[in-house]
């Protein structure tokens, strides 16, 4: 669908440059040649993009089409070739790009002098290019070089080609253990990566080793394998494949597991036992399992190496009222990882709960002064409400127009016009990292007046001292937000939450999913609410309309708002992740709405909940709403009720 929409959007810009015939104006020619430029660069066709290139040598995206020329002939190019490129460009992304992929190639063809000549570890996580580089210091110091590849071998992905022949190396040198290379096959199995579990399995040494056909065993049904408990519990292999049965069946259905773990589990050394115990509270705890804290507390002396587990762990003990495990969870984690906001929150409430009413007010204070979630909740605990206190930046012509002539402001411009968005994002983060506040409240407020809603918010909230409010929390298209509130009851607030969440009000953007405009509608969604309410009028074509888009996603907002117990975190889940989803989370006892929040299964759900409440609140604001806390936002979430059951049931969820 994505895919359909852009190269609808851009054939059609492309035709109306192009209809215009000798009365177009040149640049608008050139746009027109610049799409047809990366048509050919996607496609490999390097003669049609070499033809096209002189073209467009004034363009100011000129440097992308040499880029892509670079790109598509990158083994054959020469040295110099490359490097006046990178010295025309500094400091721009496709420089720093096409810089990684040369020295890609480069090591890919033991180019080892240019190689050395040229590289610099890169800031990012570029796993193949950081293996090239060792490859590289392995020429130069010897084996000593290889430790560094060690640490890049416990991942539960596929790693680089790149990577493999330093990993032969330490194998053949002892420097990794059939134990760690056991480790990673865990950790394959734990990220779902069965391929590669079943790769390293079978290149173990004897009574390590995993067949072929003791794996399809086990996949056919791995809840019965375990069951019938029928492996080489003597050898690590038959072990390992046990725990292999474990996490394939306990992802699915940990409870239904769990008795046939109780009686196998006691086979398995210590260590090892833990091990499968920690998997299926895990495994528990996402699925919202009532017993997941009970089960968690048979981890005790295992190490929770992964940090998905160490947060489910406190979510069960959140779930099930247990502050003491709350905060032993979180006492647990390595120190980075307790600072998260969330993890002080609850650290805070969980020593509020067991009488530590000083040590938590400590923590509330330090906490409320963040303008997230976490943040508002902990003032409000202090009995406090967050004052955002904005210091707008009153920029002069001058200042704005100096900066939007930089050729790499222009750039973005351009790129967005020609809706490749993602090389817009780019080219404006290389534009304001590292300004100061007054320098991105420029930058920011110079997005806003161009349109560029996304580069505005995202640049004002990188502020640190001084920040402005009314740029952080935009509010565009004002009066389709306030007409789509007004004609279906629902709250203006709410709906600019949603919308800043999901689109950062880009009126025509479309996600991976398929999903369009403002409030992000998928097509089934707009085409459900058309028929709600009676808009026989409605075409597929009109999904990112601005003023049909918020009216439809303001009607499917309220729909589901009352049909969940009139609780905003419901409604918000159920806009992201569909009512069923929704639902399905209000199994158990009434949750404090706090609570039921942060124990989302789904991470994107979770974080999109907390940060389009955390919005309302400061809109609320900004529209002279009543003041609300977010804690009374929040409620109590009550187990799942027929009355939405059969709304899931008529709309067809």
């Amino acid at each position: 669908m994505t895919v359909m929409i852009r190269t609808l959007r851009i054939f059609f810009f492309a035709l109306a440059l192009v209809l215009g015939g000798a009365a177009a104006p040149a640049f608008a020619q050139s746009d027109a040649d610049f799409l047809a430029a990366r048509t050919a660069f996607e496609r490999g066709d390097r003669a049609r993009l070499d033809a096209l290139a002189p073209k467009l040598a004034g363009h100011i995206l000129a440097p992308y089409v040499e880029n892509w020329q670079l790109r598509l002939r990158i083994d054959a190019a020469t040295d110099d070739e490359m490097r006046g490129f990178l010295a025309r460009w500094p400091q721009t992304p496709i420089a720093d790009r096409l810089r990684v992929e040369w020295l890609k190639a480069l090591g890919k063809r033991a180019r080892w002098v240019t190689f050395g000549t040229e590289y610099s570890p890169p800031a990012g996580d570029d796993v193949e290019l950081a293996c090239y580089g060792i490859q590289y210091r392995r020429q130069q110091d010897g084996e000593a070089a290889l430790a560094a590849a060690k640490p890049l071998w416990f991942t539960g992905q596929t790693t680089p080609e790149a990577c493999e022949p330093l990993f032969a190396a330490l194998i053949a040198k002892g420097e990794l253990t059939t134990d760690d290379r056991r480790a990673r096959l865990r950790l394959a199995t734990e990220t779902g990566n069965v391929r590669l579990a079943q790769a390293i399995a079978a290149e173990l040494p004897s009574g390590s080793r995993i067949a072929a056909r003791e794996f399809s065993n086990v996949e056919r049904n791995p809840a019965r394998a375990l069951e019938n408990g029928d492996f080489r519990w003597n050898q690590p292999g038959g072990r390992d494949l046990a725990l292999y049965a474990l996490e394939r069946a306990a992802r699915n259905d940990a409870a239904g597991v769990r008795a046939a773990w109780v009686v196998q589990r006691v086979r398995l050394p210590v260590p090892d036992r833990l091990y499968g115990n920690a998997r299926i509270a895990y495994h528990a705890a996402r699925q919202l399992n009532p017993h997941a804290a009970d089960w968690y507390r048979e981890t005790e002396g295992a190490t929770l190496s992964d940090a998905q587990q160490r947060a489910w762990r406190v979510r069960a003990a959140l779930r099930a009222g247990a502050w003491s495990d709350v905060l032993a969870a979180i006492d647990a984690m390595p120190p980075p990882e307790a600072q998260d906001s969330a993890w002080r929150f609850w650290k805070a409430r969980a020593l509020a709960a067991l009488g530590r009413s000083a040590d938590a007010k400590e923590i509330y204070a330090a906490l409320a002064g963040d303008f997230g979630f976490y943040g508002l909740l902990a003032a409000e605990a202090l009995g406090k409400s967050v004052e955002p206190a904005s210091a707008p930046l009153a920029p002069d012509a001058d200042a704005l127009q100096a900066f939007g002539a930089r050729s790499a402001v222009r750039r973005v411009v351009k790129l967005t016009q020609l809706d490749m968005r993602t090389d817009a994002v780019r080219e404006w983060l290389y534009v304001v990292r590292g300004l100061p506040d007054e320098g991105l409240l420029l930058a920011a407020d110079y997005a806003r007046r161009q349109g560029l809603y996304d580069r505005a918010i995202n640049t004002a909230e990188r502020t640190s001292s001084r920040h402005d409010f009314g740029l952080r929390y935009l509010m565009p298209f004002r009066e389709q937000f306030a007409a789509a509130a007004r004609e279906h009851g629902a709250d203006e607030a709410m709906l600019f939450g949603i919308a800043r969440q999901e689109s950062r009000f880009v009126p025509d953007i479309a996600s991976s999913a398929g999903a369009v405009g403002l409030m992000q509608l998928m097509p089934p969604t707009a085409r459900w609410v058309a028929k709600q309410l009676n808009r026989a009028d409605y075409r597929p074509s009109q999904i990112s309309d601005v003023s049909i888009n918020t009216q439809f996603g303001a009607f499917y907002f309220k729909y589901w708002l009352d049909r969940l117990e009139r609780l905003p975190a419901l409604a918000a889940a159920a806009y992201n992740a569909g009512p069923g989803r929704a639902q399905a989370w209000r199994n158990g006892a009434p949750l404090e709405g706090a609570i039921w929040v942060e124990t989302i299964p789904f991470n994107e759900t979770r974080d999109y909940v907390k940060k389009v409440l955390a919005n309302a609140m400061f809109y609320a604001r900004q529209l002279d709403q009543p003041h609300v806390p977010l804690g009374t936002r929040l409620g109590t979430v009550p187990p799942r009720g027929s009355g939405a059951d059969a709304a899931l049931a008529a709309a067809g969820g």
